[in-house]
């Protein structure tokens, strides 16, 4: 189980498509026989086993077939549920997320009480945090403001549930870990959407977005920037009283124990107004500063 656990992590943070993890327990014995070929009298058990087969050996289109025939067979079975559960894997190991997805929330639409409920959850949840990865994402850096935060929000609330309705789940600790990567990517895009705002002068729509990051993210790593433009966008509106506690937080929460502020530039009344990428490359290693006042 250890084994077919690290395989699947390992396949979601590096996206790679190895061999042998056949990954949802099962309970119904370990028949070592020779498969037969599909024919009009074969047992579900051993239609289950031979799809299990070709998905282990990575021949994902005909585990597909397999597993959806023995659907069709045996709908009522216990193997037919098990079928759906692995489909879902099998679609991911694809990287087919929306089938992945779509089939995970069959099944847990048609069993809702189901043992292994919880991975069903688990499969949706690594399936969207996935979605629209590519190999450039992992080589390159990216930059969350650029990516669309729908499935990345999806797979929050998802492994959000797993944890609730699961707490002691399996997949539980690794959950919590993707949500602390998520909160904080969501934070990042939500916070380039408010400096986009502040920099065309849409004071109020900075402000709820820097407001929605402190209310949602709390503890990202984004949060003393999002205090900061909400500060700057009172003061923008004239709103002093507002902006004077926005400033209060700042100051109790975001001050080193030296005494000086935990990130210098985010108490700077200069804002940058960098508007390309070389313009930002520039500001970054600190040879130009394009400051909006």
């Amino acid at each position: 189980m250890l084994h077919r656990f690290i395989c699947l992590i390992l396949l979601s943070l590096l996206c790679l498509h190895g061999a042998g993890c056949s990954y949802i327990p099962f309970i119904g014995g370990d028949d070592e026989e020779k498969e037969p070929e599909i024919s009009e009298d074969i047992s579900a058990r051993q239609l289950y086993r031979r799809a299990n087969a070709e998905m282990t050996a990575n021949r994902f289109e005909d585990a597909i077939a397999s597993y959806n025939l023995l659907e069709s067979r045996y709908p009522f079975g216990r193997y037919a549920q098990q079928a759906q559960l692995e489909l879902a894997y099998v679609y991911y190991r694809q990287s087919n997320i929306d089938s992945a997805v779509a089939s995970a929330d069959r099944f847990i639409r048609l069993n809702p009480q189901h043992p292994n409920i919880d991975y069903a959850y688990y499969i949706k949840g690594i399936s969207l945090f996935d979605k629209g990865k590519t190999f450039l994402n992992i080589v390159l850096p990216r930059n969350p403001s650029d990516k669309d935060p729908a499935p990345l929000l999806a797979s929050f609330e998802v492994f959000k549930s797993l944890i609730e309705k699961f707490p002691d789940s399996e997949y539980a600790d690794d959950a919590k870990q993707r949500m602390i990567y998520l909160r904080n990517e969501l934070a990042e895009h939500e916070l380039a959407v408010a400096d986009f705002y502040m920099r065309r002068g849409a004071y109020v729509a900075a402000a709820n977005r820097a407001q929605y990051v402190m209310k949602k993210y709390q503890g990202a790593p984004a949060m003393p920037q999002a205090v900061y433009i909400l500060e700057l966008a009172y003061r923008q509106l004239g709103i002093e009283d507002l902006a004077v506690d926005a400033n209060k937080i700042y100051a109790a929460n975001y001050i080193s124990n030296d005494g000086t502020l935990l990130d210098p530039k985010y108490a700077t009344e200069e804002v940058s107004c960098a508007n390309n990428t070389w313009q930002r490359v520039l500001e970054k290693l600190r040879l130009r500063t394009y400051y909006c006042n």
